[in-house]
This record gives C-alpha cells, structure tokens and sequence, in this order.
C-alpha cells in the first residue's frame, strides 16, 4: 500500500467555487436523482492502468489476519483483527486509508502521530476494523476504476465483516482519510446500513485529485460526476462526519461541500490546530471512545484542543 505524504494540488474550479455563494458544482447536479440510481446501468470506460502493488504483506503479530472476502469482481484481501474469544459482539469499523486505496499494506506497526494511517486507537478499544483492498489493487482481480466500482468492493466487505461471529451487525462503521475519505462519501451516498461514516479529508470532485486515482477519462464529465461526493450529498442516509484539520484540504475542496450541503445527515468540521495528517490519530481517540460509548457525539466545542 502506498501512501503519498503530500497534499494535493486543488484545481481551480474547487477553489473558486469555495469563494462564492452560487456553486459552478450546482448546475450539474441533479438533486432528484440518487447516486444509486444514476450509476444503475452506467457502465465505466477505464482508458489507463496503474502498476500493481503486489501481494499483500503477510501481517506481523497478532494484530490482524489476513483474509480474502468476495467482491463482484472475485476474491479480495483485506487485514482484519482477529476474534478476540470473548464470546461477544463487538462494534467494527470499515477503514480506508489514504493515497492507493486500493491497495493494504502495513497497519500494525505504530507509526508517527502525524501521520497515523493505522487509526490504532479503534483496535486498541476494542473494535473490530477492517482494511479492504479493492479491485486492481494488490494482486486482485479486476481493474482499478478511482472513485466507482470501488464502492460496490466496500459494500461487499462490509457483507464479509457483518458475517463475522465477533461482530455487532447492527454496529458497523465506516471511515477514510483523503482519497479514503472520498471513497467513504461515495459509500455513504449509495448505502444506509452504516451506524456512522467519518470522512477525513476528502475532496469535492475527483478533478481536484489533477489526474491522480481516476483512470476513466478525466475530461468525461459524466464519469467525473458520479466519481465526486459533492454531486451526492442529498443521497446520504446515514450520519455522516466530514473533517479536516485547518492547515489541510479545507479551502476549495471541503468549504465547498460545507456551503453547499443542505443535507442535516452530514455535519462539517474544521480542527484547529492540526493539518491534513496530524489530524488522524486524535480524531480516531475521540471516535473509538465514542463508538465504544454507543454513541456518536461531535461538536466543534468537542473537537477543540485535540492533541
């Protein structure tokens, strides 16, 4: 799995769109029609390719197993914790890291809190979390498509984890940082069956990524609307938390889906003190916290002071 340590370029219709009341993002949408419903029948033309990451990493302690679950496109990998053997159901989240999405790598090591792609601090509460990779990614079968048929791969091992006899069906959340985040919004938009999805960082349209993670033709707008969350925010469902540290990807790309959004589902929040990574490890503290509460209580008064 490869994670850029790097911010994105935004492109200038994100920016500018931040700065003004109308949105060039509005004239495009199509506020009667669900996302679920657009991608029906749609199918995706996938012009470029991306260099296979190899097999996944065979991980190291106790930590996580390594399993397969069955995706449209066949059998994936994905890390998951282990039953703990304490005959009970636990609460488990979904999480999709950064950069190469597609992709899983190394999230049992302790890595540096400025940059927690592990999010270890819901394992170490006691909850289920499950890394997915995705079609093309890995040695998996199927072709990367950025930001499309990746949805239907999510919602497939969401099925894979629900199954599992240490987990509380009932109790399934979802969550990614940046192009994770994106992927999560997406999700949310085409599913209700997540107690909470928790995006981190994403971005409003799969243009602000300059080219990176999309493979369908970039200058294809219908291809593009269906890969961008900001098109889709009436379709959500389910509780959705989108936040972003202050010195990270809020202007241009978050701002916009904030002044936009009239969906009460989703809640906006910019985290002082914290950039596009820092951002990760003491908001994954907060929400384990929460998620083992059962109850899922953000406030910008909350998230003040987050260290």
């Amino acid at each position: 799995m490869r994670i850029l340590l790097l911010m994105f370029s935004f492109v200038a219709i994100g920016c500018d769109a931040a700065s003004t009341t109308s949105s060039p993002f509005a004239s495009s949408a199509k506020p009667q029609q669900t996302l679920a419903e657009a991608r029906k029948g749609f199918v995706t033309k996938i012009i470029k390719t991306a260099e296979s990451s190899g097999a996944p990493d065979k991980p190291v302690g106790k930590e996580f197993e390594l399993t397969q679950f069955q995706s449209p496109v066949g059998p994936l990998s994905a890390y998951v914790t282990p039953n703990p053997g304490d005959g009970k159901k636990n609460p488990a989240i979904v999480w999709i890291t950064g950069g190469d999405n597609n992709s899983i790598g190394d999230v049992w090591t302790a890595q540096d809190r400025r940059n927690d792609q592990s999010v270890s601090a819901f394992r170490k509460a006691g909850i289920v979390v499950m890394f997915p990779s995705q079609r093309g990614g890995n040695d998996n079968p199927g072709k990367r498509e950025g930001f499309y048929g990746e949805v239907d791969d999510i919602l497939a091992a969401t099925d894979h984890l629900a199954n599992l006899p240490y987990v509380d069906a009932d109790q399934i959340y979802l969550g990614g940082h940046s192009t994770g985040g994106t992927m999560v919004m997406l999700v949310g938009a085409c599913s209700d069956r997540y107690r909470a999805i928790f995006s981190l960082g994403p971005v409003a349209a799969a243009e602000q990524y300059g080219g990176e993670y999309v493979y369908c033709d970039p200058n294809n707008e219908d291809e593009m609307r269906l890969r961008s969350p900001i098109y889709w925010m009436h379709c959500v469902k389910s509780p959705m938390y989108v936040l972003e540290g202050e010195d990270g990807n809020w202007d241009g790309a978050i701002e916009v889906m904030a002044k936009q959004n009239s969906n009460p589902k989703i809640q906006f929040y910019k985290i002082a003190g914290h950039d596009h990574f820092s951002v990760i490890a003491p908001l994954a503290e907060q929400l384990a916290s929460q998620i083992v509460q059962g109850q899922i209580n953000l406030t910008q008064q909350s998230l003040q002071g987050l260290r």
